[in-house]
């Protein structure tokens, strides 16, 4: 059985290498959901979907760098620690956005100094359900 959670990681030009090593972790070294305490291995990868062959609506190529994937069994909260432990040129424009499986909208994450903060809060899908 799978467990997905959809992963998208913006950041500045200089911080590609930090994006492909991140990308290098969720292949090798990413703590598995679901498998026992400290199972390691594949998850995923990330991969680029604003290069230059990319084409979003509108007409024109984006102008942000935007790495994405899905993941399966990924353990989220070693995730966002990976990102936070990272080396990163530009911290302050790293945003990274998870949807957990069964969750209908990104968590969204940015550096506050040297912490990741989680921005969008916990809790809006049962609130929607609630007074939809």
């Amino acid at each position: 059985m799978s467990h997905v959670a959809n992963v998208m990681i913006s950041v500045e030009p200089d911080d590609r290498p930090a994006v492909e090593e991140l990308s290098q972790w969720l292949q090798t070294s990413a703590l598995r959901r679901g498998f026992g305490p400290g199972a390691v291995g594949w998850v995923g990868s990330l991969n680029e979907i604003t290069g230059s062959d990319t084409r979003w609506g509108g007409g024109k190529y984006p102008e942000c760098d935007v790495y994405a994937g899905a993941l399966n069994h990924a353990d989220l909260a070693g995730l966002v620690a990976q990102v936070e432990r990272i080396v990163w040129t530009h911290p302050e424009f790293v945003q990274l956005f998870v949807m957990d499986q069964e969750q209908v909208y990104f968590r969204v994450w940015m550096f506050h100094g040297a912490k990741l903060r989680q921005i969008a809060p916990e809790g809006r899908e049962k609130e929607a359900w609630r007074n939809g």
